[in-house]
């Protein structure tokens, strides 16, 4: 049975989509296909299409094919990590003078590409707040290419309607770029909405269980599809096959685990909501969340993440973090475990001073599918 005739739903999807049985043996899993170079049909006669493990491998094929499933779109491009996917797309989107619109609220990392690398480079970006699409629409310039989108976003869990901003960036002639990671395709499928492209960290959610790094893009626009692929051979960031495999096994159980992780979370962030050290609860679940009802319109659930402000400033923060014992002080996200950390120390520390700077009171959850209670627990006595 071919990929394009399995059930459309979501859990069936990510078990089978690329995980065709191995024809030589019937292995249900696909092997790691840990190889360099492959013998030729003769000169030029390649044998299922397979010449170089940079230009492809079987195990990042099955890969490749089952994100582009899971996302709705008809091409995946597996990278060596998240960074490696956003690189290669803006050095194929984009040329020296053009511009992009990037949020007020976004990965540490994806910032330093922009202000460090790509800047140098001679492509010029300028800061908006993409939760508000006219706020997006004043930031374009004739010389926009793209629109940067993180929904939600990292560390403040803003939200941003990718539908409207959409409707914004095509009229200007640019494409939208939707940052996934936080969401994952079960939760919310960017490419239906409008976007372009979509980009993930497979270190996250995909992968699932803090034991790989990766990257992707996946888009639905064949022309497209092709100018990555040809980057991506030509740059040479590719997922190795046993890391493509990795993540080949996590997106089988995302579905379960983002249900799970997306339960500890509400019962985490109504707890916080309620604690009296703490200031201020970001989780697009809440109500009163300022993005809950387009979350609620475009998600399928409000995910795992969770930040909070405390009271007493950036050095009550960093003791929150320091007194957590469930709660693993760690940079990273969506692994099964939970983790706390503080991102003006840690994984935002890049942006500090600039119009992206966190505030220094801020803790930031990876809430996992641990039980529940032992959470609460543990976050109550690192509040004290």
């Amino acid at each position: 049975m071919s990929d394009r005739h399995i059930s459309q739903h979501f859990e069936t999807l990510a078990i089978h989509a690329g995980n065709t049985a191995d024809p030589l043996t019937g292995a249900v899993v696909p092997p790691i296909y840990q190889v360099s170079t492959y013998k030729q049909d003769g000169v030029g006669g390649l044998r299922g299409g397979y010449e170089y493990s940079r230009s492809a491998n079987p195990t990042r094929t099955a890969l490749e094919e089952n994100l582009a499933a899971l996302e709705g779109g008809r091409r995946g491009l597996a990278f060596a990590s998240g960074l490696a996917a956003e690189d290669t797309l803006l050095r194929t989107l984009l040329t020296p003078g053009d511009h992009v619109v990037i949020p007020n609220d976004a990965y540490g990392g994806t910032f330093r590409l922009f202000a460090k690398v790509a800047t140098r480079w001679g492509v010029e970006w300028s800061v908006a707040d993409t939760s508000d699409p006219a706020a997006v629409r004043a930031a374009l310039t004739p010389r926009t290419k793209a629109v940067w989108v993180e929904t939600p976003s990292n560390p403040l869990l803003g939200i941003t309607d990718i539908a409207a901003v959409a409707q914004v960036a095509h009229a200007a002639g640019a494409k939208l770029v939707v940052d996934n990671t936080f969401a994952t395709p079960y939760l919310q499928q960017p490419l239906a909405l409008g976007a372009d492209v979509v980009v993930h960290s497979l270190t996250k959610y995909m992968g699932g269980h803090s034991d790989v790094v990766g990257g992707a893009l996946i888009v639905s626009d064949q022309a497209l599809a092709d100018e990555l692929a040809y980057h991506q051979n030509a740059m040479g960031a590719v997922a190795g096959p046993f890391d493509s495999w990795l993540v080949l096994r996590g997106t089988k159980t995302l579905a379960v685990r983002m249900d799970r992780h997306s339960e500890n979370a509400t019962k985490i962030a109504d707890m916080l909501t309620r604690h009296a050290r703490v200031t201020s609860v970001l989780y697009p679940g809440l109500p009163e969340h300022p993005g809950h009802e387009v979350a609620a319109k475009q998600m399928k659930a409000f995910g795992g993440m969770v930040s909070f402000r405390v009271e007493g400033g950036e050095e009550a923060a960093v003791e929150v973090c320091n007194r957590a014992k469930v709660f693993t002080l760690g940079e990273s996200l969506g692994g099964v475990e939970s983790l706390i950390e503080h991102p003006g120390r840690m994984t935002h520390a890049s942006v500090a001073g600039s119009l992206l700077e966190v505030p220094g009171d801020l803790v930031r959850l990876s809430v996992g599918i641990e039980n529940a209670d032992d959470l609460l627990e543990d976050l109550q006595q690192a509040l004290g």
